[in-house]
C-alpha cells in the first residue's frame, strides 16, 4: 500500500486548496484552469393578463411590500399599504440629526449626528449580483456610489495575538497566502501529482501560485520587494534619492493560525460580499423614500396591524391608527400579501391553515446591534490612511466600518462603531441600554484607534430585538426548519401569501425581500387571471 502512487483529482485538489487557503485561493486557482462561472439575472417581471379589477392588501411599507404594492399597481390592481411605521422603508432605515428612537423598554434616543452625517442601523450596503435591488434603484432613480468592502488598509485584530497591535488586513492576507501558496506550489512539484494532473495542469497551477501568493522564483515566499509589492513595504517607494523601497518582514504563518486571523478572510471571499457593492448617496433610506414617492397615497402610515381574518370572499385587516387609537379601523380586500416581520406576524390573530401558522411560528430572528460614533475629525483617514472598508476584531464589538463617503474632508465624521450579528455579544448588548452600549464600543474601540479617547463626541446605538416593528434583526432559519416548513410559508394560503426577507433563501438581505414579493405576486396573479 505504502509504494502506491497518491493520486488526486482536479476535483480533489480545488477541494484541498479550497479547505486550506479559502474561497478566494479556490476560485483564483479555478478561473487559472477555466473552470470558474457565473449566475444570470432573469430580468423585470412582467404581469401580463387581466386583473379583473382585484383588490390587494399589502401589509408592510418595507421592500418587499412596496415592491408588490408598485408591481401589483401597475398591472392593474387596487392596492393599500397599510404601514406600521409613520415613514416608509421598514429596516431600510437611516438614522440623521434630530430623529428620535423609542426601543421596547421606553429608551430613547435623539441622534446628535452633525448635519450631513448619518447612520444606516439595518441594510448598508447592496452586491453587485443583488440585480433585482439594483434594477429598482435605476427604475427609482436612486443615485449609488461605492461601498468599500475590502479595505487592504484597515485593520486585522486580535486581543491576544501580536501584543494585543492591530495588524494591516494586507499584510496579514499577503503572509499567509503567500505561505500557503509555498506549501501548495511545493505539493505541485511532487511527483505524485503527475498521473492526476497534466503537466500543462501543473505549470498553470504553479503560475498561478506564484501570483497569488507573491513567490519569488523558486517558489519560496520570503521577505523581499516581491512579497512587500502585497503585504507592503518597510519603507514605501519614494522620489529623488530617497527613492529605493525596503522590503517589510512578513509574519510566520504558524504566527498567523494561531492568531486566528485567517478567519475574517471569509469577509473579503464570500460571494455575497464580494466586490463591487454599492450604497445609496445619502443614505440606505433613499431607496424607501423613492419607492413611497412612486406609490404615493396607496401608503397608509401609523397603521399598526391588531388582526387578519380572511373567508371565501376576501380578506379583512384590523388595524389601530396611531394618530386616533381609540378606534379600530377595518379595511377589506380580494387579497392579502403580508410583508409582516414573522416575529410580529406570529402574534396577531390570523386564519390560516395549520401548516402555515406552523411555518409562521417555527422562524425566530437573530439579534444583531449597530453602534454610530460621531468623533471630532476623520482620525482614521488624517492619522491612518484608511478610507472606508471595515477593520475587525475579536473583542465583543466586532466590526469598526468607515464611511464610504466624503473622502479627504476636514470636520467631523462617522464611524459604525460595533456591528454585532447573531452571536453572545449581540445579545449581552442588547441586554444594555442605549447609553451603555455606546460607551462599549467606544472602550473598545479605542483598543484599535487610541483617537477614540479624545476625539469622540455622540452615538447611537441600535439594538434590533428592541425595534418595536421587527422585533429582532431577520428570520434565523435553521436547516430542519427551512426543510419542513418553507414550501408551506411560501404557498397561497386561502386568499393570503406571504413575502419578506424571511420567505427567501436570502435571509437578512434586501434582494431576499425584493425577490420574495416577485416571487409571491407572480403566483397571485396567475391565480387571479386563470379562467
Amino acid at each position: 500500500m505504502q509504494n502506491e502512487p497518491l493520486t488526486v483529482r482536479r476535483r480533489d485538489l480545488l477541494s484541498l486548496i479550497g479547505t486550506v487557503a479559502g474561497s478566494a485561493a479556490m476560485y483564483h486557482t479555478m478561473t487559472a484552469l477555466g473552470v470558474a462561472s457565473e449566475s444570470r439575472y432573469t430580468g423585470p417581471i412582467h404581469l401580463d393578463g387581466d386583473a379583473k379589477g382585484a383588490s390587494v392588501l399589502v401589509l408592510g411599507a418595507g421592500l418587499a411590500g412596496m415592491t408588490a404594492a408598485l408591481e401589483l399597481r401597475d398591472a392593474g390592481y387596487k392596492v393599500l399599504v397599510l404601514e406600521f411605521n409613520d415613514r416608509p422603508g421598514g429596516r431600510n432605515w437611516t438614522l440623521r440629526g434630530g430623529a428620535i428612537f423609542v426601543e421596547l423598554g421606553g429608551f430613547k434616543q435623539t441622534c446628535a449626528f452633525e448635519k450631513g452625517l448619518h447612520l444606516d442601523p439595518g441594510p448598508w450596503r447592496i452586491p453587485y449580483h443583488h440585480r433585482a435591488l439594483l434594477h429598482y434603484c435605476k427604475r427609482l432613480g436612486v443615485a449609488l456610489e461605492p461601498f468599500v468592502q475590502v479595505n487592504h488598509n484597515a485593520y486585522l485584530h486580535a486581543s491576544g495575538a501580536f501584543g494585543g497591535a492591530p495588524q494591516r488586513i494586507r499584510a496579514v492576507n499577503a503572509d499567509f497566502q503567500g505561505q500557503i501558496s509555498e506549501l501548495l506550489a511545493k505539493v505541485a512539484n511532487q511527483g505524485e501529482l503527475n498521473q492526476a494532473v497534466s503537466v500543462e495542469d501543473k505549470e498553470i497551477l504553479l503560475l498561478a501560485f506564484k501570483s497569488w501568493g507573491a513567490l519569488d522564483h523558486n517558489y519560496k515566499y520570503r521577505e523581499g520587494l516581491i512579497a512587500s509589492g502585497y503585504r507592503g513595504y518597510a519603507k514605501p517607494p519614494g522620489g529623488g534619492l530617497s527613492a529605493t523601497p525596503l522590503p517589510s518582514e512578513p509574519v510566520a504563518l504558524s504566527d498567523i493560525l494561531k492568531s486566528q486571523l485567517w478567519r475574517y478572510f471569509w469577509n473579503f471571499a464570500r460571494y455575497e460580499l464580494q466586490t463591487t457593492m454599492f450604497q445609496p448617496v445619502g443614505g440606505m433610506d433613499m431607496i424607501g423614500k423613492a419607492f413611497a414617492r412612486e406609490l404615493g397615497e396607496l401608503i397608509r402610515y401609523n397603521a399598526k396591524v391588531t388582526e387578519i381574518w380572511q373567508n371565501d370572499s376576501g380578506v379583512t385587516v384590523t388595524y389601530v391608527d396611531a394618530n386616533n387609537p381609540a378606534q379600530l379601523q377595518k379595511v377589506t380586500a380580494d387579497w392579502c400579501l403580508c410583508a409582516i416581520p414573522l416575529s410580529i406576524l406570529s402574534q396577531l390573530p390570523i386564519n390560516v391553515g395549520a401548516a402555515m401558522k406552523a411555518a409562521i411560528d417555527a422562524v425566530p430572528y437573530g439579534a444583531s446591534v449597530k453602534v454610530g460614533l460621531q468623533f471630532k475629525r476623520r482620525f482614521w483617514e488624517e492619522d491612518d490612511a484608511i478610507y472606508g472598508g471595515i477593520s475587525y476584531t475579536d473583542l465583543p464589538i466586532r466590526e469598526i466600518g468607515y464611511p464610504n463617503t466624503d473622502y479627504n474632508k476636514s470636520g467631523r465624521g462617522i464611524l459604525l462603531g460595533a456591528y454585532l450579528f447573531e452571536d453572545a455579544n449581540a445579545f449581552e448588548f442588547t441586554a444594555m441600554p442605549p447609553d451603555e452600549r455606546v460607551a462599549r464600543a467606544v472602550e473598545f474601540g479605542a483598543v484599535i484607534h487610541p483617537q477614540y479617547r479624545t476625539e469622540f463626541e455622540n452615538g447611537i446605538a441600535v439594538a434590533w430585538h428592541r425595534v418595536p416593528f421587527t422585533l429582532g434583526c431577520s428570520g434565523h432559519w435553521s436547516k430542519e426548519a427551512r426543510k419542513q416548513h418553507y414550501r408551506n410559508l411560501c404557498g397561497i394560503d386561502g386568499r393570503i401569501l406571504l413575502a419578506g426577507e424571511h420567505v427567501s433563501a436570502l435571509p437578512a438581505w434586501q434582494e431576499g425581500a425584493i425577490l420574495s414579493s416577485l416571487d409571491a405576486i407572480a403566483r397571485l396573479h396567475e391565480r387571479v387571471v386563470k379562467p
